[in-house]
């Protein structure tokens, strides 16, 4: 039986092309900034996306951590939604690691962060509080995608009150996509971005930060204290070189087959929120456990969870989400 992983967009497999490229990729000792794969994967992004510099990383978790220790000092602090990956799902570490004080806020319906409720989080000039620094962002966010607009405001912003603006964009080029823009259309008003290269663009492994030339140089020394240093890392870099490449505009067919599924769930009765790129959320409540089983018993990984989360992704095909539909609909007549 043919496994249909619908648990994230980070199950997916490497291409033939892309293990190809990995097989022919020139490697050095990236830690002594020889690796000529790495070195250009990290000129190419920040080229694309309009920054100065860039540093390859293991994972997205810490291209964020990267970004917020060389953002903040030691007592500081971000604003940060409630359910953003920097803040719930990554251990802690701004707050373990970096000493950094996070300020979490309600995510608003479209995945942002209302500014009058940030403009009210930010700490006065006093020595009784941590200094608010940095303002963190997520698009996709949840599988919505912040608009331009917003973008424009968070940025003019964030320049009104002294604070720096970090996107974690694990999903950015599913947002770029979505929007019809270039990526550096979103990247232009951050001055960082992390972006993961082994979510829908399909690498086995890493993510990159954009910066400034001093913010990278210092998130550059933060990599190696973290054991982020990976030396002959080369084939690594060819995957994501050759996803930026070959990758990026198939994410369509994910939003395609998710925006199907999600329209063809709720026609079966189930209650689905809206659908943006390559997210489907539906309310399951307690037969989130039962209905796991039920389609793991016909191929179907789920995760388990009364607000359920179904990810599309390059390994999975338009007839495997009619597959998907079907046992959902058999679920329901149980």
């Amino acid at each position: 039986m043919t496994v249909i992983d619908l648990r994230s967009d980070t199950v997916t497999q490497p291409t033939p092309g892309m293990l190809d490229a990995m097989a022919s990729a020139v490697s050095g000792d990236d830690v002594y900034g020889e690796d000529p794969s790495v070195n250009r994967l990290e000129a190419e992004l920040a080229k694309r996306l309009g920054f100065a510099a860039a540093l390859f990383v293991p994972t997205g978790t810490m291209s964020n951590l990267l970004a917020l220790m060389a953002h903040c000092e030691r007592g500081e602090e971000y604003i940060v939604g409630q359910q953003a990956h920097t803040y719930k799902y990554e251990g802690g570490g701004a707050a373990v690691l970096g000493s950094i004080q996070p300020q979490p806020l309600e995510v608003q319906a479209d995945g942002s962060l209302d500014l009058k409720h940030v403009l009210e989080a930010i700490k006065p000039d006093d020595f009784h509080f941590a200094r608010t620094r940095l303002l963190a962002l997520e698009n996709t966010m949840q599988g919505k995608v912040l608009p331009l607009d917003y973008l424009a405001q968070a940025r003019a912003f964030t320049r009104e009150h002294g604070l720096a603006l970090h996107l974690d964009g694990a999903r950015l080029y599913n947002a770029a996509v979505k929007l019809g823009v270039d990526a550096r259309e979103i990247a232009q008003h951050f001055d960082s971005v992390s972006v993961c290269l082994s979510k829908g663009l399909g690498a086995p492994i890493g993510s990159v930060l954009c910066g400034s030339t001093a913010l990278i140089a210092k998130a550059r020394r933060l990599r190696k204290m973290v054991g982020g240093g990976m030396r002959q890392a080369g084939s690594l870099a060819a995957a994501g070189l050759y996803a930026l490449d070959q990758q990026v505009q198939r994410l369509a067919d994910d939003h395609a087959n998710a925006q199907w599924l999600g329209d063809q769930l709720r026609k079966a009765g189930y209650e689905v929120e809206p659908v943006q790129t390559n997210m489907v959320y539906l309310r399951v409540g307690d037969l989130a456990s039962a209905l796991q089983a039920f389609a793991a018993e016909r191929g179907i990984k789920l995760s388990a969870a009364p607000r359920l989360r179904m990810v599309t992704h390059l390994d999975v095909s338009r007839a495997q989400i009619e597959q998907v539909l079907k046992a959902f609909v058999d679920f329901s007549r149980k």
